[in-house]
Protein backbone atom coordinates (compact mmCIF):
# COMPACT_ATOMS: atom_id res chain seq x y z
CA UNK A 1 0.00 0.00 0.00
CA UNK A 2 1.44 3.40 -1.02
CA UNK A 3 1.68 6.40 1.28
CA UNK A 4 -1.42 8.10 -0.15
CA UNK A 5 -3.63 5.04 0.37
CA UNK A 6 -2.29 4.60 3.90
CA UNK A 7 -3.25 8.19 4.71
CA UNK A 8 -6.72 7.65 3.22
CA UNK A 9 -7.24 4.48 5.26
CA UNK A 10 -6.18 6.28 8.42
CA UNK A 11 -8.58 9.14 7.76
CA UNK A 12 -11.46 6.73 7.14
CA UNK A 13 -10.67 4.86 10.37
CA UNK A 14 -10.63 8.09 12.35
CA UNK A 15 -13.90 9.13 10.73
CA UNK A 16 -15.69 5.93 11.67
CA UNK A 17 -14.30 6.08 15.22
CA UNK A 18 -15.65 9.60 15.64
CA UNK A 19 -19.15 8.83 14.34
CA UNK A 20 -21.80 9.15 17.06
CA UNK A 21 -23.47 6.02 18.43
CA UNK A 22 -27.21 6.33 17.82
CA UNK A 23 -28.28 4.41 20.89
CA UNK A 24 -31.92 3.62 21.50
CA UNK A 25 -33.77 3.68 24.81
CA UNK A 26 -36.72 1.29 25.09
CA UNK A 27 -39.41 1.27 27.78
CA UNK A 28 -41.59 -1.63 28.87
CA UNK A 29 -44.78 -1.17 30.89
CA UNK A 30 -47.14 -4.09 31.50
CA UNK A 31 -49.81 -1.75 32.85
CA UNK A 32 -50.21 0.91 30.15
CA UNK A 33 -47.90 -0.19 27.34
CA UNK A 34 -48.84 -1.45 23.90
CA UNK A 35 -46.82 -3.71 21.63
CA UNK A 36 -47.87 -1.56 18.70
CA UNK A 37 -45.79 1.31 20.10
CA UNK A 38 -42.19 2.04 19.18
CA UNK A 39 -41.18 1.71 22.85
CA UNK A 40 -38.96 4.77 22.81
CA UNK A 41 -40.77 6.87 25.41
CA UNK A 42 -42.60 5.96 28.65
CA UNK A 43 -45.84 7.07 27.00
CA UNK A 44 -45.13 4.74 24.07
CA UNK A 45 -43.84 1.75 26.02
CA UNK A 46 -44.01 -1.88 24.95
CA UNK A 47 -46.26 -4.17 26.96
CA UNK A 48 -45.05 -7.79 26.76
CA UNK A 49 -41.91 -9.90 26.82
CA UNK A 50 -42.82 -11.31 23.41
CA UNK A 51 -42.30 -7.87 21.91
CA UNK A 52 -39.10 -7.26 23.85
CA UNK A 53 -37.66 -10.59 22.70
CA UNK A 54 -37.86 -9.37 19.10
CA UNK A 55 -35.39 -6.55 19.79
CA UNK A 56 -31.78 -6.64 18.65
CA UNK A 57 -29.85 -4.50 21.10
CA UNK A 58 -26.80 -2.60 19.93
CA UNK A 59 -24.03 -0.54 21.49
CA UNK A 60 -25.35 2.00 23.99
CA UNK A 61 -28.95 0.75 23.93
CA UNK A 62 -31.01 0.77 27.12
CA UNK A 63 -34.00 -1.43 27.96
CA UNK A 64 -36.02 -0.26 30.96
CA UNK A 65 -38.90 -2.01 32.75
CA UNK A 66 -41.32 0.07 34.77
CA UNK A 67 -41.21 -0.45 38.53
CA UNK A 68 -44.31 -2.03 40.01
CA UNK A 69 -44.99 -4.18 36.93
CA UNK A 70 -44.74 -7.93 36.41
CA UNK A 71 -44.36 -10.15 33.36
CA UNK A 72 -45.02 -13.84 32.83
CA UNK A 73 -42.83 -15.88 30.54
CA UNK A 74 -39.18 -15.79 29.54
CA UNK A 75 -37.01 -12.83 28.62
CA UNK A 76 -34.19 -13.51 26.15
CA UNK A 77 -31.57 -10.82 25.60
CA UNK A 78 -28.83 -10.77 23.00
CA UNK A 79 -26.69 -7.82 22.11
CA UNK A 80 -23.18 -6.52 21.65
CA UNK A 81 -22.22 -3.32 23.35
CA UNK A 82 -18.79 -1.75 23.39
CA UNK A 83 -16.49 -0.69 26.19
CA UNK A 84 -17.46 2.94 25.65
CA UNK A 85 -21.12 2.19 24.97
CA UNK A 86 -22.36 -0.84 26.94
CA UNK A 87 -25.92 -2.15 26.85
CA UNK A 88 -28.05 -1.64 29.96
CA UNK A 89 -31.17 -3.54 31.05
CA UNK A 90 -32.64 -1.86 34.12
CA UNK A 91 -35.73 -0.24 35.62
CA UNK A 92 -37.48 3.14 35.80
CA UNK A 93 -40.12 4.82 37.91
CA UNK A 94 -40.99 4.26 41.57
CA UNK A 95 -42.19 1.27 43.54
CA UNK A 96 -41.01 -2.31 43.82
CA UNK A 97 -38.67 -3.86 41.28
CA UNK A 98 -40.19 -5.02 38.00
CA UNK A 99 -40.68 -8.79 38.17
CA UNK A 100 -40.24 -11.50 35.55
CA UNK A 101 -42.04 -14.70 36.52
CA UNK A 102 -40.87 -17.54 34.34
CA UNK A 103 -43.59 -19.96 35.56
CA UNK A 104 -41.43 -22.83 34.30
CA UNK A 105 -42.29 -22.01 30.68
CA UNK A 106 -38.62 -21.97 29.68
CA UNK A 107 -35.38 -23.31 31.11
CA UNK A 108 -34.51 -19.81 32.38
CA UNK A 109 -36.71 -16.85 33.17
CA UNK A 110 -33.92 -14.58 31.84
CA UNK A 111 -31.35 -15.71 29.29
CA UNK A 112 -28.51 -13.48 28.14
CA UNK A 113 -27.20 -15.14 24.99
CA UNK A 114 -23.90 -14.52 23.19
CA UNK A 115 -23.60 -10.97 24.44
CA UNK A 116 -20.78 -8.67 25.41
CA UNK A 117 -20.43 -5.35 27.27
CA UNK A 118 -23.86 -5.68 28.88
CA UNK A 119 -25.33 -5.04 32.35
CA UNK A 120 -28.58 -6.33 33.85
CA UNK A 121 -29.73 -4.75 37.10
CA UNK A 122 -32.68 -4.05 39.39
CA UNK A 123 -35.04 -6.87 38.40
CA UNK A 124 -36.94 -9.49 40.37
CA UNK A 125 -36.83 -12.94 38.79
CA UNK A 126 -38.62 -16.20 39.61
CA UNK A 127 -39.05 -19.47 37.75
CA UNK A 128 -41.44 -21.82 39.51
CA UNK A 129 -43.06 -24.52 37.42
CA UNK A 130 -45.89 -26.85 38.36
CA UNK A 131 -43.27 -29.54 39.09
CA UNK A 132 -39.52 -29.58 39.61
CA UNK A 133 -37.55 -29.84 36.39
CA UNK A 134 -33.81 -30.40 35.81
CA UNK A 135 -31.73 -27.48 34.49
CA UNK A 136 -34.33 -24.88 35.54
CA UNK A 137 -32.74 -21.50 36.26
CA UNK A 138 -33.62 -17.98 37.21
CA UNK A 139 -30.89 -16.29 35.15
CA UNK A 140 -28.70 -17.97 32.53
CA UNK A 141 -25.68 -16.31 30.93
CA UNK A 142 -25.00 -18.46 27.88
CA UNK A 143 -22.05 -18.34 25.48
CA UNK A 144 -22.15 -20.90 22.66
CA UNK A 145 -19.44 -20.80 19.97
CA UNK A 146 -19.16 -17.07 20.61
CA UNK A 147 -15.58 -16.30 21.57
CA UNK A 148 -14.71 -13.89 24.39
CA UNK A 149 -17.54 -11.99 26.07
CA UNK A 150 -16.28 -8.95 27.93
CA UNK A 151 -17.70 -7.00 30.83
CA UNK A 152 -20.96 -8.75 31.62
CA UNK A 153 -22.50 -7.59 34.90
CA UNK A 154 -25.47 -8.79 36.95
CA UNK A 155 -26.26 -6.30 39.68
CA UNK A 156 -28.94 -5.91 42.35
CA UNK A 157 -31.14 -8.75 41.14
CA UNK A 158 -33.62 -10.48 43.43
CA UNK A 159 -33.74 -14.08 42.22
CA UNK A 160 -35.95 -16.47 44.15
CA UNK A 161 -38.20 -19.50 44.01
CA UNK A 162 -36.59 -21.51 41.23
CA UNK A 163 -37.66 -25.15 41.49
CA UNK A 164 -35.09 -27.10 39.54
CA UNK A 165 -34.11 -30.65 40.41
CA UNK A 166 -32.17 -31.18 43.63
CA UNK A 167 -30.38 -34.18 42.09
CA UNK A 168 -27.05 -33.15 40.59
CA UNK A 169 -26.88 -35.97 38.02
CA UNK A 170 -30.29 -35.01 36.66
CA UNK A 171 -29.00 -31.53 35.88
CA UNK A 172 -29.85 -29.65 39.03
CA UNK A 173 -30.96 -26.05 38.70
CA UNK A 174 -29.80 -22.63 39.86
CA UNK A 175 -30.73 -19.11 40.74
CA UNK A 176 -27.93 -17.73 38.52
CA UNK A 177 -25.87 -19.89 36.18
CA UNK A 178 -23.30 -19.08 33.52
CA UNK A 179 -22.27 -21.40 30.70
CA UNK A 180 -19.40 -21.05 28.25
CA UNK A 181 -19.11 -23.72 25.58
CA UNK A 182 -18.46 -24.41 21.92
CA UNK A 183 -16.18 -26.62 19.85
CA UNK A 184 -15.90 -24.53 16.70
CA UNK A 185 -15.31 -21.26 18.54
CA UNK A 186 -14.32 -21.73 22.14
CA UNK A 187 -16.04 -19.27 24.42
CA UNK A 188 -15.25 -17.66 27.76
CA UNK A 189 -16.09 -14.65 29.89
CA UNK A 190 -13.55 -11.91 30.52
CA UNK A 191 -14.86 -9.56 33.17
CA UNK A 192 -17.96 -11.25 34.58
CA UNK A 193 -19.31 -9.57 37.71
CA UNK A 194 -22.22 -10.77 39.85
CA UNK A 195 -22.76 -8.35 42.71
CA UNK A 196 -25.26 -7.14 45.30
CA UNK A 197 -27.82 -9.80 44.34
CA UNK A 198 -30.24 -11.55 46.68
CA UNK A 199 -30.92 -15.21 45.97
CA UNK A 200 -33.48 -17.18 47.97
CA UNK A 201 -35.16 -20.59 47.74
CA UNK A 202 -33.41 -21.76 44.59
CA UNK A 203 -32.98 -25.41 43.71
CA UNK A 204 -30.62 -26.99 43.32
CA UNK A 205 -28.00 -24.25 43.58
CA UNK A 206 -27.37 -20.56 44.15
CA UNK A 207 -24.71 -19.15 41.79
CA UNK A 208 -23.09 -21.82 39.63
CA UNK A 209 -21.45 -22.37 36.27
CA UNK A 210 -20.31 -24.82 33.62
CA UNK A 211 -17.35 -24.56 31.28
CA UNK A 212 -14.37 -26.41 29.88
CA UNK A 213 -13.43 -28.53 32.88
CA UNK A 214 -10.96 -30.96 31.30
CA UNK A 215 -7.38 -29.74 31.11
CA UNK A 216 -7.15 -31.23 27.61
CA UNK A 217 -9.47 -28.43 26.41
CA UNK A 218 -9.28 -25.97 29.31
CA UNK A 219 -10.31 -22.50 28.17
CA UNK A 220 -10.87 -20.51 31.36
CA UNK A 221 -13.02 -17.50 32.01
CA UNK A 222 -11.03 -14.66 33.55
CA UNK A 223 -11.70 -11.73 35.87
CA UNK A 224 -14.81 -13.39 37.32
CA UNK A 225 -15.92 -11.55 40.46
CA UNK A 226 -18.78 -12.65 42.71
CA UNK A 227 -19.20 -10.18 45.55
CA UNK A 228 -21.61 -8.72 48.11
CA UNK A 229 -24.40 -11.21 47.38
CA UNK A 230 -26.75 -12.72 49.94
CA UNK A 231 -27.90 -16.30 49.42
CA UNK A 232 -30.39 -18.07 51.68
CA UNK A 233 -32.35 -21.33 51.71
CA UNK A 234 -30.49 -23.02 48.86
CA UNK A 235 -31.23 -26.64 47.98
CA UNK A 236 -27.65 -27.72 47.27
CA UNK A 237 -24.45 -25.87 46.38
CA UNK A 238 -23.98 -22.18 47.06
CA UNK A 239 -21.36 -20.51 44.83
CA UNK A 240 -19.38 -22.66 42.39
CA UNK A 241 -17.07 -21.26 39.68
CA UNK A 242 -16.00 -23.87 37.11
CA UNK A 243 -13.24 -23.49 34.54
CA UNK A 244 -11.93 -20.11 35.70
CA UNK A 245 -8.53 -18.54 36.24
CA UNK A 246 -8.25 -15.89 38.94
CA UNK A 247 -11.89 -15.88 40.09
CA UNK A 248 -12.58 -13.78 43.19
CA UNK A 249 -15.46 -14.65 45.53
CA UNK A 250 -15.67 -12.06 48.28
CA UNK A 251 -17.98 -10.46 50.85
CA UNK A 252 -20.89 -12.82 50.25
CA UNK A 253 -23.20 -14.26 52.90
CA UNK A 254 -24.68 -17.72 52.49
CA UNK A 255 -27.19 -18.97 55.06
CA UNK A 256 -28.97 -22.33 55.11
CA UNK A 257 -27.59 -24.00 52.04
CA UNK A 258 -27.77 -27.72 51.34
CA UNK A 259 -31.36 -27.87 52.51
CA UNK A 260 -32.92 -30.32 50.06
CA UNK A 261 -30.38 -32.48 48.22
CA UNK A 262 -30.83 -36.23 48.74
CA UNK A 263 -28.68 -39.01 50.16
CA UNK A 264 -26.06 -40.06 47.65
CA UNK A 265 -25.54 -36.47 46.50
CA UNK A 266 -23.10 -33.88 47.82
CA UNK A 267 -23.02 -30.11 48.20
CA UNK A 268 -21.00 -27.41 49.93
CA UNK A 269 -21.02 -23.66 50.38
CA UNK A 270 -18.36 -21.94 48.27
CA UNK A 271 -15.97 -23.95 46.12
CA UNK A 272 -14.13 -23.90 42.79
CA UNK A 273 -13.76 -26.82 40.39
CA UNK A 274 -11.25 -27.00 37.55
CA UNK A 275 -10.02 -23.52 38.47
CA UNK A 276 -6.65 -21.92 39.09
CA UNK A 277 -5.75 -19.04 41.41
CA UNK A 278 -9.19 -18.70 43.01
CA UNK A 279 -9.48 -16.25 45.91
CA UNK A 280 -12.27 -16.86 48.44
CA UNK A 281 -12.24 -14.08 51.04
CA UNK A 282 -14.46 -12.25 53.56
CA UNK A 283 -17.45 -14.55 53.11
CA UNK A 284 -19.76 -15.84 55.82
CA UNK A 285 -21.24 -19.32 55.34
CA UNK A 286 -23.54 -20.73 58.01
CA UNK A 287 -26.16 -23.39 58.76
CA UNK A 288 -25.28 -25.75 55.90
CA UNK A 289 -27.24 -28.94 56.36
CA UNK A 290 -27.12 -32.03 54.18
CA UNK A 291 -26.46 -35.76 54.14
CA UNK A 292 -22.91 -35.46 52.77
CA UNK A 293 -20.16 -32.83 52.60
CA UNK A 294 -22.05 -29.66 53.64
CA UNK A 295 -18.88 -27.80 54.58
CA UNK A 296 -18.75 -24.04 54.47
CA UNK A 297 -15.86 -24.06 51.98
CA UNK A 298 -14.14 -26.46 49.61
CA UNK A 299 -11.04 -26.50 47.42
CA UNK A 300 -12.05 -29.15 44.92
CA UNK A 301 -10.19 -31.31 42.43
CA UNK A 302 -8.57 -30.14 39.21
CA UNK A 303 -7.70 -26.90 41.01
CA UNK A 304 -4.39 -25.19 41.64
CA UNK A 305 -3.50 -22.42 44.10
CA UNK A 306 -6.86 -21.93 45.80
CA UNK A 307 -6.67 -19.27 48.54
CA UNK A 308 -9.29 -19.39 51.32
CA UNK A 309 -8.73 -16.46 53.69
CA UNK A 310 -10.54 -14.09 56.07
CA UNK A 311 -13.77 -16.09 55.97
CA UNK A 312 -16.25 -16.84 58.74
CA UNK A 313 -17.76 -20.33 58.87
CA UNK A 314 -20.19 -21.44 61.56
CA UNK A 315 -22.82 -24.05 62.33
CA UNK A 316 -22.20 -26.00 59.11
CA UNK A 317 -23.02 -29.64 59.82
CA UNK A 318 -20.32 -31.00 57.49
CA UNK A 319 -17.45 -28.97 58.90
CA UNK A 320 -15.43 -25.92 57.98
CA UNK A 321 -13.49 -26.90 54.86
CA UNK A 322 -12.98 -29.76 52.41
CA UNK A 323 -9.83 -30.14 50.30
CA UNK A 324 -10.21 -32.96 47.83
CA UNK A 325 -8.92 -34.62 44.69
CA UNK A 326 -10.30 -37.56 42.76
CA UNK A 327 -7.12 -39.53 42.37
CA UNK A 328 -8.82 -41.81 39.86
CA UNK A 329 -8.88 -39.00 37.28
CA UNK A 330 -5.36 -38.54 36.01
CA UNK A 331 -3.48 -36.17 33.75
CA UNK A 332 -4.01 -34.90 31.15
CA UNK A 333 -7.68 -34.43 32.13
CA UNK A 334 -6.90 -33.31 35.68
CA UNK A 335 -4.06 -31.48 37.40
CA UNK A 336 -5.20 -32.83 40.77
CA UNK A 337 -5.36 -30.42 43.67
CA UNK A 338 -2.22 -28.57 44.66
CA UNK A 339 -1.24 -25.43 46.51
CA UNK A 340 -4.36 -24.81 48.61
CA UNK A 341 -3.85 -22.15 51.31
CA UNK A 342 -6.31 -21.79 54.20
CA UNK A 343 -5.37 -18.88 56.44
CA UNK A 344 -6.85 -16.32 58.85
CA UNK A 345 -10.34 -17.83 58.94
CA UNK A 346 -12.66 -18.31 61.91
CA UNK A 347 -14.76 -21.47 62.29
CA UNK A 348 -17.27 -21.80 65.13
CA UNK A 349 -19.17 -24.99 65.92
CA UNK A 350 -18.76 -26.56 62.50
CA UNK A 351 -19.06 -30.32 62.03
CA UNK A 352 -22.07 -31.34 64.12
CA UNK A 353 -23.91 -33.58 61.64
CA UNK A 354 -26.42 -35.49 63.78
CA UNK A 355 -28.83 -36.90 61.19
CA UNK A 356 -28.65 -38.78 57.86
CA UNK A 357 -26.64 -41.95 57.23
CA UNK A 358 -23.31 -40.09 57.63
CA UNK A 359 -24.08 -38.60 61.03
CA UNK A 360 -20.85 -40.14 62.33
CA UNK A 361 -18.66 -38.30 59.83
CA UNK A 362 -18.27 -34.52 59.79
CA UNK A 363 -14.68 -33.47 60.53
CA UNK A 364 -13.90 -29.78 60.79
CA UNK A 365 -11.08 -30.23 58.24
CA UNK A 366 -11.57 -32.97 55.66
CA UNK A 367 -8.76 -33.86 53.24
CA UNK A 368 -9.90 -36.48 50.72
CA UNK A 369 -7.69 -37.95 48.02
CA UNK A 370 -4.15 -37.12 46.85
CA UNK A 371 -4.05 -33.38 47.46
CA UNK A 372 -0.57 -31.86 47.53
CA UNK A 373 1.20 -28.97 49.21
CA UNK A 374 -1.59 -27.68 51.47
CA UNK A 375 -0.96 -24.90 53.99
CA UNK A 376 -3.33 -24.31 56.91
CA UNK A 377 -2.16 -21.51 59.14
CA UNK A 378 -3.32 -18.78 61.52
CA UNK A 379 -6.91 -19.99 61.72
CA UNK A 380 -9.19 -20.12 64.77
CA UNK A 381 -11.28 -23.26 65.24
CA UNK A 382 -13.66 -22.65 68.15
CA UNK A 383 -15.95 -25.37 69.50
CA UNK A 384 -18.11 -24.46 72.46
CA UNK A 385 -19.93 -27.69 73.26
CA UNK A 386 -19.25 -31.40 73.50
CA UNK A 387 -20.29 -33.46 70.52
CA UNK A 388 -23.01 -36.10 71.01
CA UNK A 389 -21.74 -39.68 70.88
CA UNK A 390 -23.39 -40.40 67.51
CA UNK A 391 -21.67 -37.45 65.81
CA UNK A 392 -18.07 -36.95 64.69
CA UNK A 393 -15.47 -35.54 67.07
CA UNK A 394 -12.70 -35.43 64.46
CA UNK A 395 -10.96 -32.11 63.99
CA UNK A 396 -8.76 -33.23 61.07
CA UNK A 397 -9.53 -36.26 58.90
CA UNK A 398 -7.45 -37.42 55.95
CA UNK A 399 -8.88 -40.28 53.96
CA UNK A 400 -8.71 -42.13 50.68
CA UNK A 401 -10.11 -41.02 47.31
CA UNK A 402 -7.71 -42.72 44.94
CA UNK A 403 -4.87 -41.77 47.29
CA UNK A 404 -4.05 -39.66 50.34
CA UNK A 405 -2.89 -36.12 51.02
CA UNK A 406 0.80 -35.34 50.82
CA UNK A 407 2.73 -32.39 52.25
CA UNK A 408 0.29 -30.55 54.50
CA UNK A 409 1.28 -27.84 56.98
CA UNK A 410 -0.76 -26.91 60.07
CA UNK A 411 0.90 -23.96 61.79
CA UNK A 412 -0.01 -21.04 64.05
CA UNK A 413 -3.61 -22.19 64.46
CA UNK A 414 -5.74 -22.01 67.59
CA UNK A 415 -7.70 -25.23 68.10
CA UNK A 416 -10.12 -24.43 70.95
CA UNK A 417 -12.69 -26.91 72.21
CA UNK A 418 -14.82 -27.17 75.31
CA UNK A 419 -15.23 -30.88 74.60
CA UNK A 420 -13.06 -33.58 73.06
CA UNK A 421 -11.70 -33.73 69.51
CA UNK A 422 -9.38 -36.14 67.76
CA UNK A 423 -7.21 -36.47 64.66
CA UNK A 424 -7.17 -39.12 61.94
CA UNK A 425 -4.27 -38.74 59.53
CA UNK A 426 -4.98 -42.01 57.70
CA UNK A 427 -2.19 -42.90 55.27
CA UNK A 428 -1.39 -39.30 54.45
CA UNK A 429 2.28 -38.40 54.21
CA UNK A 430 4.53 -35.53 55.21
CA UNK A 431 2.22 -33.77 57.64
CA UNK A 432 3.84 -30.91 59.53
CA UNK A 433 2.25 -29.51 62.70
CA UNK A 434 4.01 -26.58 64.30
CA UNK A 435 3.29 -23.80 66.82
CA UNK A 436 -0.42 -24.47 67.29
CA UNK A 437 -2.41 -23.71 70.43
CA UNK A 438 -4.46 -26.69 71.65
CA UNK A 439 -7.08 -25.92 74.30
CA UNK A 440 -9.33 -28.70 75.60
CA UNK A 441 -9.11 -32.46 75.08
CA UNK A 442 -7.19 -33.35 71.88
CA UNK A 443 -6.83 -37.08 71.24
CA UNK A 444 -4.31 -38.59 68.80
CA UNK A 445 -2.83 -35.16 68.27
CA UNK A 446 0.17 -35.20 65.92
CA UNK A 447 3.51 -34.20 67.39
CA UNK A 448 3.72 -30.41 67.27
CA UNK A 449 6.99 -28.57 67.90
CA UNK A 450 6.26 -25.31 69.68
CA UNK A 451 2.77 -26.31 70.73
CA UNK A 452 0.98 -24.44 73.52
CA UNK A 453 -1.71 -25.89 75.76
CA UNK A 454 -3.30 -22.90 77.44
CA UNK A 455 -6.49 -20.93 77.07
CA UNK A 456 -6.04 -18.04 74.58
CA UNK A 457 -6.60 -14.62 76.13
CA UNK A 458 -9.58 -13.50 74.03
CA UNK A 459 -11.63 -10.45 74.91
CA UNK A 460 -14.59 -12.77 75.48
CA UNK A 461 -15.67 -16.35 74.89
CA UNK A 462 -19.08 -16.45 73.15
CA UNK A 463 -21.00 -19.69 73.62
CA UNK A 464 -22.89 -19.39 70.32
CA UNK A 465 -21.69 -18.26 66.93
CA UNK A 466 -22.83 -14.72 66.22
CA UNK A 467 -24.01 -13.67 62.77
CA UNK A 468 -21.90 -11.09 60.96
CA UNK A 469 -18.24 -10.20 61.13
CA UNK A 470 -18.48 -7.33 63.60
CA UNK A 471 -19.10 -9.58 66.61
CA UNK A 472 -15.89 -11.50 65.89
CA UNK A 473 -13.89 -8.77 67.60
CA UNK A 474 -14.53 -10.92 70.67
CA UNK A 475 -11.59 -13.02 69.45
CA UNK A 476 -9.12 -10.19 69.51
CA UNK A 477 -6.50 -10.67 72.19
CA UNK A 478 -6.86 -8.78 75.42
CA UNK A 479 -5.10 -5.45 75.60
CA UNK A 480 -1.68 -5.87 77.13
CA UNK A 481 -1.25 -9.43 75.88
CA UNK A 482 0.89 -9.78 72.78
CA UNK A 483 0.08 -13.44 72.27
CA UNK A 484 2.53 -16.16 71.37
CA UNK A 485 4.76 -15.87 68.33
CA UNK A 486 4.45 -18.69 65.85
CA UNK A 487 6.22 -19.92 62.73
CA UNK A 488 7.09 -17.43 60.00
CA UNK A 489 5.43 -18.61 56.78
CA UNK A 490 5.07 -15.51 54.61
CA UNK A 491 7.82 -12.90 54.37
CA UNK A 492 5.46 -9.95 54.16
CA UNK A 493 2.34 -8.44 52.65
CA UNK A 494 -0.15 -10.39 54.79
CA UNK A 495 -2.78 -8.98 57.15
CA UNK A 496 -4.53 -10.68 60.02
CA UNK A 497 -8.28 -11.32 60.21
CA UNK A 498 -8.91 -7.82 61.53
CA UNK A 499 -6.83 -5.99 58.93
CA UNK A 500 -3.60 -5.51 60.88
CA UNK A 501 -0.45 -5.84 58.82
CA UNK A 502 2.02 -8.52 59.88
CA UNK A 503 5.44 -6.85 59.73
CA UNK A 504 7.70 -8.14 56.99
CA UNK A 505 10.16 -10.86 57.97
CA UNK A 506 8.40 -11.28 61.33
CA UNK A 507 6.88 -14.39 62.83
CA UNK A 508 3.14 -13.77 63.27
CA UNK A 509 1.20 -14.14 66.48
CA UNK A 510 -0.54 -17.51 66.70
CA UNK A 511 -4.18 -17.23 65.75
CA UNK A 512 -6.10 -14.58 63.82
CA UNK A 513 -5.10 -11.40 65.69
CA UNK A 514 -1.70 -9.77 65.29
CA UNK A 515 -1.77 -8.00 68.65
CA UNK A 516 0.71 -5.13 68.89
CA UNK A 517 0.40 -4.53 72.63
Amino acid sequence: MDKKNKQLSLCLALLFCSLPVFAAKYYVDALTGNDGNDGKHPSRAFRTLDKVNQLTLSAGDTLLFRNGTSYEGALRISGSGTEAHPILISNYGTGRLPAIHGKGAAEAALTVFNSTFLTVENLEITNTGAERKPHRKGVHLLLDNFGIAKDICLRKLYVHDVNGSNVKKQGGGAGIHWTNRGDKTRSAFDGLIIEHCRIERTDRNGITSSGYWSRTSWFPSKHVIIRYNHLEDIGGDGIVPIGCDGAMITHNTLYRGGQRFPEGDAAAGIWPWSCDNTIIAYNEVAYYNGPWDSQGFDSDWNCRNTLIEYNYSHDNVGGFVLVCNDGNVKAPQSVGNTGTIIRYNISINDGFRSTFKSAGFSPVFHFAGPTFNNKVYNNLIYITRARPSHTDSTLVAMDNWGGYADSTLFANNIFYTEGTVDYDMGKSTRNFYESNIYYGQHLNKPATPGEIAERPKFRSYPMKAPEGFSALKAFMLLSGGSGHKGKMIERGGVRDFFGNMIPANTAPVIGVHQSTQ
